[in-house]
């Protein structure tokens, strides 16, 4: 799996959630939001990479999680994150929204306002989850 791999499952992900939302199916939507920001966050760790490095094998193995996390620390996204959390109220928002999904809510029962909500806090244009990791993938 490389780095354009993992921007085109984000936004394949993204668009399923979509028509899952659109056809009155929030579990599907919600579970597939979340993956879509798993993905871009994989997409930040593998531009770190440089090509015909040797991977660091903890940082590697590390990088197996789906937890949002995790995933922002082993990006070394810690310091971004935070800057745009305090300077923007709205994606801090949406954070917040964003890192209660967890592979684990594929178990939840979701309403579709729990699902809207997931995953207007992701594509919002200006202040979304994946708008902000855009930048740094």
């Amino acid at each position: 799996m490389n780095r354009s791999e993992l921007h085109r499952l984000s936004r394949i992900r993204t668009k399923e959630a979509k028509r899952l939302l659109d056809g009155k199916c929030p579990n599907g939507a919600y579970y597939l939001a979340g993956y879509a920001v798993e993905c871009a966050l994989k997409a930040c760790i593998a531009k770190q990479t440089h090509r015909h490095d040797f991977p660091d094998k903890k940082r590697g193995d590390d990088s197996y999680t789906h937890d949002l996390i995790k995933l922002v620390k082993i990006a070394n996204l810690e310091n971004e994150l935070q800057q745009e959390i305090n300077a923007n109220v709205i994606f801090r928002d949406n954070w917040t929204i964003a890192q209660k999904w967890s592979e684990a809510t594929r178990y939840r029962l979701f309403t579709q306002d729990d699902a809207v909500v997931l995953y207007a806090a992701i594509v919002d244009e200006k202040d979304g989850v994946l708008s902000w990791l855009k930048k740094y993938w």
